[in-house]
């Protein structure tokens, strides 16, 4: 249930919103190109923003291999292939899980804060 929520909460950061303008104590939030941002810019959600998409990228840059963003990327397209993964009993599968939900905690704690 726990990786369900975790993927929920990855790929809906690009959907949630928040108030962007905070004062002086926000901490600056890093900001990177790359398949995930495309992605991520290229969604229907509706709060993506080139900041939002650009952090989850740089999150991205410093969490997981080239391959696996890009087999991540899969995820904004396809939703249901992440579940797959996840129930997988392959352990090329549960490697990469493993990687995608500690993005997917980072992103959530660098970029929605």
């Amino acid at each position: 249930m726990k990786q369900i929520v975790l993927l929920c909460v990855t790929l809906g950061l690009a959907g949630c919103g928040g108030d962007r303008s905070a004062g002086p104590t926000r901490a600056v939030q890093p900001v990177a190109s790359g398949p995930i941002s495309a992605a991520c810019l290229q969604s229907d959600r509706k709060a993506r923003s080139p900041a939002l998409c650009g952090c989850i990228q740089a999150v991205a840059n410093q969490t997981l291999s080239g391959a696996d963003q890009r087999r991540a990327v899969g995820f904004y397209s396809d939703p249901h292939s992440a579940q797959v993964i996840r129930q997988s009993d392959s352990g090329r599968d549960r490697s990469f899980w493993r990687s995608y939900t500690e993005y997917a905690m980072q992103a959530e704690r660098v970029c929605t804060a």
